[in-house]
C-alpha cells in the first residue's frame, strides 16, 4: 500500500461509575503488508473496561462499525500487548496515497442516565483554536483563539420530547410528531428547571456545555471542522437538517451521520443553548482555559443552527444569541456533565 502519512493516535478509555478505572496506554501502530496493527496496554483495576476504535482519514470520519477490525476492542480483559488490525484495503480497495491524517481514538459511549435514557459519550478534553478557522465567518467569530476544555460527557442526542415529557410532565414542542423527535419550545430558563428536576431525581449534576465546550465536541474533538464531521458543504446534507432539507420540520434525533465523536445533530435540526451568557466582543477578552462567557448579559447563546435554517448557521463557528426568557419553534438542547 503507497501512502505517505502523518500519524496522530490517541487513546482513551472511560467506564462508569469509576469514570478513570482503567487506561489505555503505550500505544503503538505499524503498517504490516496491507494492514495496519495497533498495539497498546489497558491497565488499571478492572478486570474488562469497553475499548471503542474511530479513524479520520482525509477529513472523513469512520466509527467501528464501518471498519474491517480485528482483534482487541469492545469489551476487553485489562492486560498487555492489546492488538486491532485494520485491513485497510476491505475498506478502501485502491489503498491510500498521499499525505493523510489518522487518528485513533479508543472510548465508549459511557452511559445511559437511568430516569431519561439519554445516552451520554465521553468527550476528551484538550485545546483548540476557537472562532472562524475558515475566514468566511462573522465578526463575533473573531478573533481566532486557543482556548482548552476539560473532559465531559455530553449527550449522543438532543434531548427528546419524550425524556423532557418523563421529567417535566408536559410537552411544549409545536412538532408533536413522536417522543424521538427533540424537543423544542423551551427557553433556557425552562431548561435550568428540567436539569434542576433531573438532578434531583438521577442524583447527577447535569447542565448545559459551555458554549466552548460546545465548539470543541461539535468540531470531533478540536479538529479544523467547518461543519459538524465535515469540511464539505456538498456534505452536510449527510450530517444535519436545515432549510434545504428539512422540509420545514424537525426530525427524529440521530437520523444523520454522527460527527467524529460519536455526536448527533451538532448540525441543524434544533438551535442548542449553552450555559454562557452571550457577547459579541467577547472572544477579545476569553481566558484560555474552561471560558464559561460573560459575568452577565441579556441573551444566552445558542449553537449549531436548525430546520430553518440555511448552511452558514449550521457552521460549528456560528454563533446566535437569544433571549433566556424566550421560546421558539427551532431550539432546543443537549446535556452535558463534567467528567470530575
Amino acid at each position: 500500500m503507497k501512502r505517505t502519512a502523518i500519524l496522530f493516535f490517541l487513546l482513551c478509555l472511560i467506564m462508569i461509575p469509576n469514570l478513570y478505572a482503567a487506561e489505555v496506554k503505550n500505544v503503538t501502530a505499524k503498517q504490516v503488508g496491507n494492514r495496519m496493527l495497533f498495539e497498546y496496554d489497558l491497565v488499571g483495576e478492572e478486570q474488562e473496561a469497553e475499548v471503542n476504535v474511530s479513524l479520520a482519514v482525509k477529513g472523513q470520519t469512520y466509527p467501528m462499525e464501518k471498519l474491517h477490525l480485528e482483534g482487541d476492542f469492545g469489551k476487553v480483559k485489562t492486560g498487555r500487548g492489546k492488538k486491532i488490525w485494520w485491513n485497510v484495503l476491505q475498506d478502501f480497495p485502491r489503498g491510500l496515497a498521499g499525505d493523510v491524517e489518522w487518528e485513533v481514538v479508543a472510548g465508549a459511549k459511557a452511559f445511559k442516565d437511568s430516569i431519561t435514557g439519554m445516552e451520554f459519550v465521553f468527550v476528551k478534553g484538550g485545546c483548540f483554536d476557537m472562532g472562524d478557522n475558515f475566514g468566511d465567518g462573522n465578526e463575533n467569530e473573531k478573533p481566532v483563539h486557543q482556548v482548552c476544555v476539560n473532559d465531559l460527557f455530553l449527550g449522543v442526542y438532543e434531548v427528546t420530547q419524550a425524556q423532557w415529557e418523563r421529567v417535566m410532565g408536559n410537552n411544549p414542542s409545536n412538532f408533536k410528531k413522536g417522543g424521538i423527535y427533540p424537543v423544542e419550545q423551551v427557553t433556557w430558563n425552562d431548561v435550568q428547571d428540567f436539569i434542576g428536576r433531573l438532578n434531583r431525581q438521577s442524583g447527577r449534576k447535569y447542565r448545559l456545555p459551555t458554549e466552548a465546550e460546545w465548539e470543541y465536541a461539535a468540531r470531533s474533538g478540536g479538529k479544523k471542522e467547518k461543519y459538524p464531521g465535515t469540511s464539505r458543504e456538498n456534505e452536510l446534507p449527510e450530517y444535519g437538517w436545515y432549510s434545504s432539507n428539512s422540509g420545514n420540520s424537525t426530525h427524529p434525533v440521530g437520523e444523520k451521520k454522527p460527527n467524529g465523536l460519536g455526536l448527533h445533530d451538532m448540525a441543524g435540526n434544533v438551535w442548542e443553548w449553552c450555559a454562557d451568557w452571550y457577547d459579541g466582543n467577547y472572544y477579545r477578552n476569553s481566558p484560555k482555559n474552561n471560558p464559561t462567557g460573560p459575568n452577565s448579559g441579556q441573551y444566552r447563546v445558542l449553537r449549531g443552527g436548525s430546520w430553518f435554517d440555511n448552511p452558514g448557521y449550521a457552521r460549528t463557528a456560528n454563533r446566535n444569541w437569544y433571549d433566556p426568557a424566550d421560546r421558539d419553534i427551532d431550539i432546543g438542547f443537549r446535556l452535558g456533565l463534567s467528567a470530575q
